[in-house]
Parts: structure tokens; sequence; C-alpha cells
């Protein structure tokens, strides 16, 4: 059998990019793992040149997982904006995770820290590959992801509350590697009010925006909220309005929070909380 070169001892990332650099119209991406799941999204958003069209078939469990992270999953949102990714999920056995394109299957294998792919661009066996997979592919559920697309949310950011408090929550999304709020980093409603807080904002007008964007609910705001303010992270001060309740301004509480810069925010605020 004719094989193209085997790529071996790379990152999943560097394999990625070889594919996607040899232009291929649609990439299947089958049986994907967290890390190839992640390591895709990475290096698809990074890409600067025209993407294929980027089929992932994954199993719905380990996909729903993943995209538990705000920062993978609002990457993803914009690639499926950009017409560059389909999510599809399947409750079959995982096989082989496999990179296919009209020219090359290629299988990625893990021994050790060392990933390679192994690599076939055999006519019948690719075209077999292409015809399995595409029948999967047509016959698998579309996987419904709810985050919103990180360019939205910073955009919108800028417009509702101020370009100050855009820079400061892209100062903390650099910071972290996740962004999951379950211990492993903070969640997307944590930072978004850490942000505010930083810059003054109203609870009203953050919470309003987190809604409107689709990040949270109003009441998930107002949860959060009290409980940083319970654990000494943040405070409030009522501002008088013409008609109706006082609202709310958002303020840091913290001696060391309000010494942070913004990509220190993130790191502070998780040492407090532990």
């Amino acid at each position: 059998m004719e094989t193209k070169s085997n790529l071996l001892n790379q990152s999943v990332n560097e394999i990625l990019r070889t594919v996607i650099d040899e232009a291929p119209e649609v990439l299947h991406v089958v049986n994907p793992s967290r890390d190839v799941i992640e390591q895709l999204i990475d290096a698809a958003t990074a890409y600067e040149g025209d993407l294929p069209e980027i089929r992932m078939l994954a199993n719905e469990s380990i996909l729903k997982d993943v995209m538990e992270d705000f920062i993978i999953a609002s990457n993803a949102a914009d690639l499926i904006d950009a017409d560059a990714l389909r999510m599809r999920t399947t409750e079959e056995p995982a096989g082989n995770e496999l990179l296919i394109t009209d020219d090359v299957v290629m299988a990625l294998v893990t021994a050790g820290d060392s990933v390679g792919g192994l690599t076939s661009d055999d006519g019948e066996f690719v075209d077999a590959a292409n015809d399995a997979y595409t029948t999967n592919w047509e016959e698998a559920d579309e996987f419904s992801l709810r985050t919103p697309p990180l360019s939205r949310v910073r955009d919108t950011l800028r417009e509702e509350i101020s370009a100050d408090a855009e820079d400061d929550f892209n100062s903390v999304l650099s910071s972290l590697e996740t962004a999951r709020g379950d211990g492993d980093g903070l969640d997307e409603v944590t930072i978004s009010l850490l942000v505010a807080a930083k810059n003054e904002a109203l609870l009203y007008d953050i919470s309003k925006w987190g809604e409107d964007v689709g990040i949270a609910s109003k009441a998930t705001f107002s949860r959060t909220k009290t409980k940083l303010e319970d654990m000494g992270l943040i405070g409030t001060e009522k501002v008088p309005i013409d008609v109706g309740r006082p609202r709310l301004r958002l303020k840091l509480a913290h001696d060391e929070l309000e010494s942070a810069d913004a990509d220190q925010l993130a790191g502070v605020a998780q040492s407090i909380l532990h």
C-alpha cells in the first residue's frame, strides 16, 4: 500500500495543522478524544488561512463535557458561525480516532507522551472510508451548542458595558487555561461579574447583557453575585434612579483584587475562593 509520510512525535495540534494545510474541502474528525477536540478547536481558531468544512463526529458525553469549558465552547461557536465547523454525536463505542479527507485517512495513535498520525492515501481505502463515514455523519444527531460565539460576547460587552470591560475580560480569559467553574478555572458568569466589579458597572447592566448574549440568565447572575459578595470578593452600593428601586453598582471588595491587574484577577480570585 502506498502511503503518505506518517507524522510521528508531533503534537495533536501540529498534526491537525498539517492536515488543514493540505486544503481539503471537507475534514472528517471521527471519534475524537477530549484532547483532540480541544486541540482541534485551538488549531482551527488560530489558523490564518481558509479552513475546510470540519465535520466532527464525537461521543456525546465526551463532547458535552469538553463544551462545559467556556473558552473552548465559545471558540467552537465562532467556528460554527463561520461555517467552518459542524458537530454531530454518536452513541457508538469509541473506535479509532481518525482524520479523513478526500485524499488521505489518518489514524491518531498515542504512545506515552508521543502522538503519531499513521497515514494512508490508497485510493480504494480512502474512498471506502469516506463513503462509510459520510453515511455515519448523515445519520448522526446534530450537537446543540448553547454557548454564544466569543466574538459576539466581546463585541456586545464593549457596546453594552465599556471598552475597558472588554479589554479586562480578554485579559482574564487569556490568563486562564480553562473556564469551567468546577474548581478548574472560573466560570463565565464569575468572570463577567469580576470584570464588571473592576469597572464598577451596574449589576442590572451586566446581568441583562449576560442574558441577552446567551451566557446565563439574570437569575444566575444574581445568585453568583450573592455568592461572591458572601465570600468577600465583590460588594455593591445603591445607585438611585428616577423611577423604581435603586440599582446596585458592583465594586471589588478585597484588597488583593483591587490592586490586581486584569491578567492577575482570575488567579487572585481563585486563591481567595479556595
